[in-house]
């Protein structure tokens, strides 16, 4: 049986959640002839780079143009107009991935990004290809762009996201509450006083671990500067040079400085806290190892979205302050109560069998006809 892990490169997120699938089902061998595909190298040199890099400028430098235009295609009005506009340009731009897909006709899509659903919905309903498509959304609330008239099958990450799929015209027994799928490595147990001392942590102080993604944005500094008296601190500055630079010069006691890592799971594991931007990869593994988050940096729209969906299940907090994060750190640390009722909060809500479920949906298709018409 064949099967195409389908996402987009933009952003990490979409990647990392495919590739956990992919890397997964590569590693059961239900007998699957498997490839990842990032749809954006089987795209238009143009729309590839305005896609990717166009995403990346407006995040990073115009975060106002981004939560504007994620807004307008919210509301209900306009919609067709926009979606209409959106499948000419798509069309237009992804002949190449319609292509590979027709030729290929994969028995399952895994789609974690919704322009390749697009594109295979639209292949389904004009019926080019036979694939079932799963659509796995990688975060906690749905926007438009992720409903598409012929995915066979919704994973999301909570009730609360089913139940807004629901609102928006799907049909209840389409939708899975599985989970987003992250790397097996998030499951692994380590002994903390092993891993403390590869470190050079204290195992009996608290530990806070900052990581706000690849560039390292929002305000770390004030907040090691805020709170190095009276925690240990685990910085992941990622590629920002110029943040481990500054940190680096200021030589502070109980701070631990951190560039470009894949260990990440180590350190959210000897840690109590995660301060952090509310993608929807980030939130999932921050779940798994049980390990409370406190917003920051959020980009406006998708991520806003998810933080205040954690917020309302008692699990993360928006907190836009560097005081103001500090009086909650020092809070859960005064009042480690508190830290457990957050902690319990959590583990009604992780999804830790999220890739054994897909792998799952994928495996008990093959014994049977797998492939749906269009709908």
């Amino acid at each position: 049986m064949k099967v195409f892990v389908v996402y987009a490169s933009v952003g990490s997120g979409h990647f990392k959640a495919a590739e956990a699938a992919y890397n997964y089902l590569k590693q059961e061998n239900c007998n699957l002839e498997l490839k990842l595909v990032d749809v954006l190298d089987n795209t238009s040199f143009l729309f590839r780079n305005i896609y990717s890099y166009g995403y990346k400028f407006l995040v990073s430098y115009a975060p106002w143009i981004w939560a504007l235009g994620f807004y307008i295609t919210y509301i209900k009005p306009l919609r067709p107009v926009i979606k209409c506009l959106n499948f000419i340009i798509t069309r237009l731009s992804t002949a190449k991935f319609a292509r590979l897909l027709i030729n290929e006709n994969p028995d399952f899509i895994i789609s974690t990004h919704f322009l390749p659903s697009e594109i295979s919905s639209y292949l389904k309903r004009t019926r080019k290809i036979k694939s079932r498509l799963v659509t796995v959304i990688t975060d906690f609330a749905i926007h438009p762009f992720w409903i598409t008239k012929a995915s066979d099958i919704y994973v999301v990450a909570l009730d609360f996201t089913k139940k807004q799929l629901i609102q928006e015209g799907v049909k209840e027994e389409d939708i899975k509450v599985l989970g987003i799928p992250i790397d097996q490595k998030f499951l692994r147990e380590y002994e903390l006083e092993a891993l403390c001392a590869k470190f050079g942590l204290d195992p009996n102080k608290f530990t806070l671990l900052i990581t706000t993604g690849s560039f390292a944005i929002g305000p770390i500094e004030p907040i090691v500067d805020l709170l190095y008296k009276d925690t240990q601190i685990l910085v992941v500055c990622a590629k920002n040079k110029r943040l481990y630079k500054r940190l680096k010069r200021k030589n502070y006691p109980n701070v631990k400085l951190f560039g470009y890592i894949d260990n990440i799971q180590e350190l959210m594991a000897v840690s109590g806290i995660v301060i952090t931007k509310p993608g929807g990869l980030t939130i999932s593994e921050s779940l798994i190892r049980e390990l409370l988050p406190i917003f920051i940096a959020a980009i406006p729209g998708q991520e806003t979205a998810n933080a205040e969906i954690l917020e309302s299940y008692g699990i993360g907090l928006i907190v836009r302050r560097a005081e103001d994060i500090k009086d909650k750190v020092l809070d859960y640390i005064t009042h480690p109560d508190k830290l457990n009722r957050a902690k319990e909060n959590i583990k009604r809500v992780r999804k830790p069998d999220v890739l054994r479920e897909i792998c799952n949906v994928i495996c008990l298709g093959s014994a049977g006809d797998t492939r749906r018409g269009p709908v």
